[in-house]
């Protein structure tokens, strides 16, 4: 699972190879290495896996994630509510044929019963950043509001369009849904017509 967060830059392709990722900013890879550091991550707690000193542990732990580039999306990590820990397609194609469901947020893995904790015990900041079916009338109204504010055509928003005021408006949508409200890449990417990348690169270019 670590290998697996840490690699989401390089699938993105924002950061598209090792030297890319061994410096990257916005994911924790680059402060197990010891190129950056963030006091409230503990690099430690994940070395002492790759080796008995720092120098040994820090080469082991980076050719582990190179290795992983290989494997792919891994597919059996994607989403919530684990497709795995339901016992596999079949299990879940079975339980929607019965009209039974399994709560499920796309940040959150574990099992529907994990999930609704997490989400339980989160407090009002964190909810309000869990996608729940009221959020998504809420992007639309987010996308609305912003669209009419800079004079936009929504359907040109969705289009792809490139052209300047369409692009900034569809920075500023970015920007909000993702810091303010906690919504998916892929679901900003898919109402504003651009790829997951494009979209991480606009927050990006945000932050910094």
């Amino acid at each position: 699972m670590l290998r697996y967060i840490h690699l989401n830059p390089v699938r993105a392709h924002v950061a598209p190879n090792m030297s890319k990722l061994d410096t990257y900013p916005w994911c924790g890879h680059a402060v197990i290495l010891g190129r950056r550091k963030h006091d409230w991550q503990d690099r430690g707690c994940v070395l002492q896996w790759f080796g008995t000193n720092e120098k040994e542990a820090t080469k082991n732990y980076r050719r582990y994630v190179q290795e992983g580039i290989l494997l792919g999306s891994r597919p059996e990590l994607v989403g919530g509510g684990l497709i795995r820990s339901l016992g596999g397609w079949s299990t879940v194609i079975s339980m929607r044929r019965h009209g039974d469901r399994d709560l499920s947020d796309e940040r959150i893995l574990g099992n529907g019963d994990f999930v609704e904790q997490i989400i339980k015990e989160a407090d009002d900041l964190v909810k309000r950043q869990l996608p729940e079916n009221s959020q998504k009338k809420l992007v639309v109204t987010i996308i609305q509001e912003i669209c009419n504010e800079r004079e936009v055509n929504i359907r040109e928003l969705s289009s792809g369009s490139r052209r300047r005021f369409v692009s900034e408006a569809r920075r500023i949508i970015a920007c909000r849904l993702v810091k303010d409200y906690g919504t998916p890449l892929s679901e900003v990417a898919r109402y504003v017509g651009v790829s997951t990348s494009a979209v991480l690169k606009m927050i990006g270019s945000e932050v910094i």
